[in-house]
């Protein structure tokens, strides 16, 4: 009994076409990975910014059961804790206004000021450069309210 040629052939792919797939997904990740190391400093900035949202959030409650604002000294801590000092809030709810008081992207607390520059408070990440002012991905990101 003589095999035909296609019997006896085995199934799956020659050196040359797996060659071919690792050169086009060489070339594909060559394109892509410098896109994606340069995104790091984007979400660390909507990070922040969704911190500072949601501090503010909770500031305007702290307000609207307290009819102020924590002044500097007692800080964003009268978030998670009742503060002690003026203005002693007069109807603080039991448990807080926020679980936990979050760090910006770049490991350091947000910068709190009471009253504000330009409104009743100034809530600050220092960014990347951890100095106020900057430029780019050191911009300072704020609310001020």
């Amino acid at each position: 009994m003589v095999k035909s040629m296609k019997q006896t052939r085995h199934a799956g792919f020659t050196l040359i076409e797996i060659m071919v797939v690792v050169a086009i997904i060489a070339i594909l990740g060559a394109a892509v990975v410098p896109k994606i190391m340069n995104n790091p400093d984007k979400a660390r900035i909507v990070r922040a910014n969704t911190d500072i949202g949601t501090i503010a959030q909770a500031l305007e409650m702290y307000k609207l059961d307290n009819f102020a604002y924590p002044s500097t000294d007692q800080g964003l801590q009268a978030l998670v804790e009742k503060p002690a000092g003026d203005p002693e809030p007069a109807n603080w709810s039991d448990g807080g206004y926020i679980q936990s008081l979050p760090k910006d992207p770049w490991g350091r607390e947000y910068v709190y000021v009471s009253p504000g520059e330009t409104g009743d408070f100034d809530l600050i990440s220092l960014a990347s450069d951890g100095v106020e002012g900057g430029e780019g991905t050191g911009e300072d990101l704020s609310y001020a309210n």
